[in-house]
């Protein structure tokens, strides 16, 4: 029997019919001969409801607390949708995190999974049932409730997926695949149908919402095949698989946009080694994930150092990195939360050139300035300010010539 694990995200089981609905994409599924495992997020909106219940109590929730009270959400949806099931007449049984056996790190509410025992789930599915998971949510070695951080379901399935052996992954969300650009920014942005892992990956880290970043990693790792569908229309949807000599071809398959970025620099940095190690080190010990760095040339045995964190992070690391700067001998360090950050992402990059050329042009025409640069193999981001956001993804995406490819079309006809 072919095994497949189909997510589904909080908007699909937002409320009691969208919940039935699921229900019935899953009854059909098996009605067609699959063993399935589902995986599901909490009803929209129940996570954030959760942690403002949990800062009404205290302004600094106590984390192994924090994740107990977070991880009920899911158990909710994973019930309520097992519930329906047996209510249609499919065998289906509800499993929590801890009853899987997803054993994380104690990293509380920013968890990684160590390993899955799938014991449980084979039986079920070995009884004839669907098996209904709560994503998110494992347990440490203390058997303390443990969560994955946001977009942490996508994350369980993939895991799953990969622990199971599972024939495909389908994660059901709102959209109905991957897209060149977001097309609430771009009317124009075209739907890929299918992307290489290192593309996603990409585009998760950069600001695509689609699917969270280590949900691709652990696809890249053990090969898992992604398949991002809506829940509400019918579609082919976006594959997300190894690189083939078709994306080769593809010079940049997408622009991102992520306006979650603040820049911290600090100046008059003493020039000598090992200062960067103990404002890195400070900012790491208490896991805040820097993003871009620039160093500008030292003069007079100072110099200034840039970085960017995640903004919901910023003032915590402004803190880190004010409680250092005696200990470093360093001058200053200020915090500017209004800037984005604008890639584009492509396996073609590898092999053409002339691409970051194209971009800097392209902004440069319309007087976007340019405050950080980051590349990789087949990405190149730019820091710029937050009010030219949307303006700089729609004049990359025109500039590469997106919205008009023939490509993908053509492949899918």
């Amino acid at each position: 029997m072919r095994l497949v694990v189909k997510k589904f995200g909080g908007t699909s089981v937002g409320t009691l019919d969208r919940i039935r609905e699921v229900a019935k994409k899953v009854a059909a599924a098996r009605d067609g001969g699959e063993g399935i495992v589902v995986v599901v997020s909490a009803m929209a909106g129940e996570t954030d409801r959760l942690v403002q219940l949990g800062y009404q109590v205290s302004d600094n929730p106590n984390e192994r607390e924090f994740d107990l009270l977070l991880s009920t959400g899911e158990m909710v949806s994973s019930a309520l949708l097992a519930i329906a099931l047996n209510a249609m007449g499919y065998a289906a049984e509800s499993l929590t995190g801890r009853q899987v056996g997803i054993l994380t790190d104690s990293v509380h509410t920013k968890a990684r999974i160590r390993k899955i025992n799938g014991e449980r789930i084979l039986q079920t599915l070995e009884q004839g049932k669907i098996a209904v998971v709560a994503g998110f949510q494992g347990i440490d070695e203390r058997e303390d409730m443990t969560t994955l951080g946001r977009g942490g379901s996508d994350t369980t399935a993939v895991a799953l997926a990969a622990a199971l052996g599972a024939d495909l992954c389908e994660i059901y969300t709102d959209v109905d695949g991957i897209y060149t650009a977001d097309p609430n920014v771009v009317p124009e942005a075209r739907r890929l149908r299918k992307i290489s892992y290192d593309e996603m990956l990409e585009m998760a880290s950069l600001g695509a919402k689609v699917l969270q970043t280590r949900s691709v990693e652990v696809a890249k790792i053990y090969n898992v095949s992604v398949l991002v569908k809506s829940t509400f229309q019918e579609g082919e949807g976006t594959l997300v698989t190894h690189e083939d000599a078709e994306l080769e071809k593809v010079v940049v398959s997408g622009v991102t946009l992520d306006k979650n970025q603040a820049r911290l620099t600090v100046a008059g940095v003493p020039d000598r080694p090992g200062v960067a190690a103990k404002i890195f080190g400070k900012v790491s010990d208490a896991h805040i994930i820097v993003d871009m760095i620039v160093q500008n040339v030292g003069e007079q045995e100072l110099t200034d150092i840039s970085f960017t964190v995640a903004r919901s992070d910023a003032k915590k690391a402004l803190t880190l990195v004010q409680e250092v700067l005696p200990e470093i001998g360093a001058h200053d360090v200020k915090l500017d939360a209004k800037i984005a950050k604008v890639s584009i992402i492509g396996a073609g990059m590898r092999s053409h050139s002339g691409i970051a050329t194209t971009m800097f042009a392209a902004l440069a025409r319309e007087n976007v300035n340019i405050l950080m640069i980051s590349t990789s193999e087949i990405k190149i981001s730019c820091v710029i300010d937050e009010k030219y956001a949307e303006l700089a993804v729609r004049t990359l995406h025109e500039a590469f010539d997106l919205g008009n490819r023939r490509d993908e079309e053509a492949a899918e006809r």
